[in-house]
């Protein structure tokens, strides 16, 4: 299978694992770094807690033993998305609107290789926010084609 194939599987998967719990799927990812990773990314409204990756971990591992879909050596692992995770789906966007996000691109985009902004509005083409330059955020928004970026997070302040 190939990774997309894989990732839409496994969200098959875990999703009647979540069904009646207060957890809910962020993301699946099938990754090859060094070895092959399954990263099952889960958030509750709370905060998510140990017992919640390892309740998820353990169901999943039965499921995927049981049915052995990949073919891989690979590594499950469950966790929290993190504070800083990119924005992928429209959930993540809409969650953001009004808020600082980190642009970045995969090569410069009127010289610059990232930036940061307000995020405004989003489609599957594009995404509207104003820019935030110096600390100050600009009067007029901009539209950024999707394509030309590699990752969108929230913007954390230290």
């Amino acid at each position: 299978m190939k990774r997309e194939e894989v990732e839409k599987y496994i969200t098959e998967l875990v999703m009647p694992i979540l069904k009646d719990t207060d957890l809910m799927l962020v993301d699946v990812e099938y990754v090859r770094e060094k070895d092959w990773y399954l990263r099952i990314y889960i958030d509750k409204p709370e905060g998510i807690e140990i017992d919640d990756c390892q309740f998820v971990s353990e169901k999943l591992a039965e499921v995927l033993d049981d049915r052995d879909p990949i073919k891989e050596k690979y590594y499950l692992e469950v966790s929290s998305p993190g504070i800083d995770r990119p924005l992928k789906k429209d959930k993540d966007f809409t969650g953001n609107y009004g808020k600082k996000v980190d642009v970045q691109f995969f090569s410069p985009v009127d010289g610059n290789k990232e930036l940061t902004g307000i995020l405004l509005s989003h489609s599957e083409t594009d995404i509207e926010l104003k820019r935030i330059i110096k600390g100050k955020e600009e009067k007029n928004p901009i539209r950024i084609e999707r394509k030309l970026i590699a990752v969108i997070r929230p913007h954390i302040d230290f």
